[in-house]
């Protein structure tokens, strides 16, 4: 099973993911997981990568071509949503050649809908945890000691690439390049749209029946 979320940074597909995670066994494919892991490791994958994302902009087509294709093939056996991946026509054309050569292809595509507005201020209080990745908020997610991840101590900060005069480039970038791909997999009736500003656990329930007996 492969199905992919779609929406602009902070409209709820990490949220959404970790719920499929948690109550279907499905496995992440998070595109924004894998580079920052790269960047952690101090790879030469990770230093060019961290060039592009500190600036609020698109890491290249074929840095994440190859990343996306070896993490598919290592969880070949399992559902997968794909995160963050693709993002432009190019890469769900290639993703597309990737599933078929082995048989495969995706199944859903969940649009998240979201105002703009409310995505920066989603993203500029957003605290994320540099040992797990847990996700908090200043407002509607704070931990209960400042700095410090409830789930695992590690120290939750403020991400380079959520300040705000990167997620209004991000944003940007994410008209330019994705607004065609979403355009691309609607008219291969894939495509189902979601109103992101909804509380979660409503969204998570629209989806379940999205995907009516896939789940």
């Amino acid at each position: 099973m492969k199905i992919i979320f779609i929406g602009a940074p902070g409209s709820g597909k990490g949220t959404q993911s970790r719920e499929f995670i948690d109550k279907y066994g499905y496995v992440q494919l998070s595109t924004g997981d894998l580079l920052r892991g790269a960047i952690i490791q101090g790879s030469d994958l990770g230093i060019l990568a961290k060039n592009f994302m500190d600036q609020g902009k698109l890491v290249p087509d074929e840095i994440m071509i190859g990343l996306v294709k070896n993490y598919l093939t290592s969880q070949s056996e399992k559902s997968v949503i794909l995160d963050g991946f693709p993002r432009t026509i190019a890469q769900a054309e290639s993703l597309d050649l990737m599933l078929k050569s082995n048989a495969d292809q995706i199944d859903k595509v969940i649009y998240f809908k979201i105002n703009p507005q409310i995505l920066v201020e989603r993203l500029t209080g957003r605290r994320t945890c540099t040992n797990c990745s847990e996700i908090y908020h200043i407002k509607t997610k704070p931990g209960k000691a400042s700095g410090v991840c409830d789930k695992c101590g590690g120290q939750v900060v403020q991400r380079p690439d959520d300040k705000e005069d990167v997620i209004v480039e991000r944003l940007a970038q994410f008209e330019k390049n994705t607004g065609p791909t979403i355009e691309y997999y609607r008219t291969k009736k894939t495509l189902f749209e979601i109103d992101g500003m909804q509380r979660p656990s409503i969204v998570f329930e629209e989806i379940k029946k999205s995907l009516g007996l896939l789940i």
